[in-house]
């Protein structure tokens, strides 16, 4: 019985969270992709019913094309869709810290004004280390750290704040 009781609290948590993000991923792509529409989706478990080992399925549509698996997408509107999900998350459970790794690598100019724009938003609930060699993630940024090799073997450390 405590069991029964412990799986259906469970069971509701994760459906409470899923539309929870799902409404926030939902707002967050059109946002990053200035329209278009992305949902997130269950996928049934192969075998059993429990819906605890439902699967999760991102569906995309950028505007101007036709709805379809994330798998689907180019690799910049792949990363921007990823960074959507994640950023959805932030905001159903903010974090107080994440280390983004070149997540900017496969936007263009205008995506990455978006991205930053989005990422400057949940700056005042968590402390972002961004890693990149995009100029304009770099002039967006608080306060920078770099990384020189003066010499073979020598690595020098710099640090700037820019705010």
């Amino acid at each position: 019985k405590a069991l029964r009781g412990m799986t259906r609290t469970a069971e509701e948590r994760f459906a409470q969270m899923f539309e929870e993000i799902n409404g926030h991923f939902t707002k967050l792509f059109e946002r990053l992709f200035e329209g278009g529409r992305a949902e997130l989706r269950l996928v049934p478990p192969e075998d059993g019913d429990d819906p605890l080992d439902t699967g999760v399925e991102l569906m995309a549509q950028p505007r101007g094309k036709r709805l379809q698996a994330v798998t689907l997408l180019s690799g910049g509107e792949r990363a921007l869709t990823g960074l959507a999900l994640l950023f959805a998350i932030f905001y159903a459970r903010p974090s107080p810290f994440c280390v983004l790794d070149e997540v900017d690598a496969p936007l263009d100019d205008a995506n990455i004004v978006r991205f930053l724009r989005v990422l400057r938003e949940l700056t005042s609930q968590t402390q972002f280390v961004v890693i990149t060699h995009n100029r304009q993630s770099m002039e967006a940024a608080d306060v920078l750290y770099g990384v020189t090799m003066e010499e073979p073997g020598l690595s020098r450390f710099v640090s700037v704040k820019l705010t």
